[in-house]
């Protein structure tokens, strides 16, 4: 079973990108890396159509979770993937709910449920223009 939601944007591949940035600093998140993988590609002369990765996110949110289980710091902060297949831009991230299966993170499913509307607002605001 895949934990991975996947939804597609009107917008181009660039138009989503600035759109999900505006909106992850809107949000009042903090946007920590940036990761090209298609530049990675182009840079050892391999071809990869546009893909990069966004990493973001709040203290306020993630602390809580890592004080139930410190190992639940491994998938944080929350990171969003853009792609490019031809011509649609898809824009992925899993699913936190999914976390309390794999950590000790009894009491937590409020913040989870959060995260994970946190992350479709995201999405939405990006893929759609609506804010």
């Amino acid at each position: 079973m895949s934990d991975v939601i996947v939804m597609h944007s009107k917008r181009a591949f660039g138009a989503t990108m600035q759109a999900l940035k505006d909106s992850i600093e809107r949000h009042g998140l903090t946007l920590f890396a940036q990761i090209d993988h298609s530049g990675g590609a182009r840079s050892v002369g391999m071809e990869l159509a546009e893909e990069q990765l966004l990493v973001f996110g709040n203290p306020r949110g993630g602390t809580p979770l890592m004080q139930s289980d410190p190992r639940v710091g491994i998938e944080l902060p929350l990171r969003m993937l853009l792609w490019q297949e031809g011509e649609r831009t898809l824009l992925g991230y899993e699913d936190p709910r999914a976390l309390d299966e794999r950590f000790s993170l009894a009491g937590a499913e409020q913040a989870l449920e959060q995260l994970s509307t946190l992350l479709a607002t995201l999405v939405e605001e990006a893929a759609s223009g609506e804010t």
